[in-house]
């Protein structure tokens, strides 16, 4: 079978193509963040204080945040910041509230006698690694505390890096952690995973961080519950003829100051719109301020393809699965309807990414690597459990309990088939025969 790309093979052309692979130049952080994890799980705080000065510089005294100095961190925030985090509060628990809504509880009658459901429980304690970061990123909290709240979980902690801007601090309390620790990296996942004498453990770890973060994440799976594994951030726009080059250009730079290795790229129909795209980039880093970060990030894994026709571009974008998606097309509603891997779509070119990143409703941690193939991004409902449950009567055992006995028989679980009769009167029992022995 041809893989995706193969598929895809002369219906495009690059007219720039990345010079480095953002997944392949992952750091191999494998063997230390497995030596972090096991001497966190043996050794606990002291292991965390150990790292927390080795790595961060910071000789951490207390690792949680007092509630005086949650206050302190909250009036110390500017006003108009502090009116702006709570705007986003607002949009994103707004967004989430709807959310739950549409993720009800269930119960059916299968067959007479035979009731089925599910129940959505909250998940009870939940850890929210929120990125230090190359800048003081005041939505990150917000995105993965808020949702918790509403979801209902019963206890909210949040784990940042000892040398996190104050602000952090205060979003993190204005968006509703229970506690709040000054502990980052990897020591913070392997802390929230198996507890330390100050950390408590949780049942499931979500939010975005660097190369040993993610990988700490990967090694605690199992233990705990993650959301996901997030590489570098990614931006993707599909266009055709009626795409602005400028605000093409602007909307790619501005994914692409998050870091070096940030992944961004255009897929057109249109040739002449990839060239003026490529043009305009180049004018716009000349006076970006963060030209040093976005520059190396478009000019190693920036990319420009001209595709043949819309299909094409459907094709090679759900091929990319970018984190976040734009469309800007004569018909942008139309075109979102034909696109299915994305980490999030933004349709039209009034939506850009910079709104979901910061504060309109929608959830900024996104899957990336191409993960937008087979999952969405954090949402209300990863802080949830939808679990089963089923009982009968008398006349749901009668319904079910003749297969499941001969079932059992023929799969030679004889405990199975004991454990299914036993419920069948004489009469009813005597009607599925003797199975003990059934072939397959």
């Amino acid at each position: 079978m041809k893989s995706r790309l193969e598929a895809l093979k002369g219906k495009f052309i690059q007219i720039k193509q990345p010079s480095r692979d953002a997944i392949s130049e992952a750091v191999p952080v494998e063997k230390t963040v497995n030596d972090i994890i096991a001497n966190v799980r043996e050794r606990g705080d002291t292991a965390v204080r150990e790292y927390s000065l080795a790595f961060d510089k910071a000789d951490v005294a207390s690792f949680e945040v007092t509630e005086e100095e949650k206050l302190t961190a909250v009036a110390d925030l500017d006003a108009q910041t502090r009116k702006d985090t709570e705007f986003a509060i607002a949009n994103v628990r707004r967004f989430a509230e709807a959310q739950l809504k549409t993720i009800l509880p269930l119960e059916i009658e299968s067959l007479p006698g035979l009731h089925l459901g599910h129940r959505v429980i909250p998940i009870e304690t939940v850890g929210c690694y929120v990125p230090g970061g190359r800048y003081p990123l005041l939505s990150a909290p917000v995105m993965t505390i808020v949702p918790a709240r509403v979801a209902g979980c019963d206890q909210v902690i949040a784990c940042l890096p000892p040398n996190a801007h104050p602000a952090m601090i205060a979003g993190c309390h204005l968006a509703g952690a229970d506690r709040i620790f000054r502990v980052g990296g990897a020591q913070a996942i392997a802390a929230m995973a198996y507890g330390t004498e100050t950390i408590p453990a949780v049942d499931k770890i979500v939010g975005p961080g660097n190369a040993f973060v993610n990988e700490a994440k990967r090694q605690v799976f199992g233990q705990v519950g993650i959301d996901q594994l997030a590489g570098p951030s990614e931006i993707f726009i599909v266009a055709d003829e009626t795409g602005n080059a400028a605000i093409i250009a602007t909307d790619l730079l501005a994914q692409a100051e998050h870091d070096v290795r940030t992944r961004v790229g255009l897929v057109t129909t249109d040739r002449k719109l990839a060239e003026d795209v490529l043009k305009e980039v180049e004018r716009q880093l000349e006076d970006l301020p963060t030209a040093l970060v976005a520059g190396v990030a478009w000019n190693h894994y920036g990319e420009i393809t001209v595709v043949e026709d819309e299909g094409t571009m459907v094709a090679y974008s759900d091929y990319i699965a970018a984190e976040h998606l734009q469309v800007h097309t004569r018909d942008p509603q139309a075109t979102a309807k034909k696109l299915r891997n994305y980490g999030s779509l933004f349709i039209g070119e009034l939506a850009s990414v910079v709104y979901s990143d910061k504060c309109c409703g929608t959830n900024h941690t996104l899957p990336t690597m191409a993960a937008g193939r087979y999952t969405g991004g954090l949402w209300v409902g990863s802080y949830v459990k939808i679990v089963t449950h089923q009982w009968l009567d008398e006349r749901g055992v009668a319904a079910v309990a003749p297969a499941a006995v001969r079932q059992s028989a023929t799969e030679k679980l004889e405990g199975h088939r004991r454990a299914a009769a036993l419920r069948l009167t004489p009469k009813q029992l005597a009607s599925v025969g003797d199975c003990r022995q059934r072939p397959i």
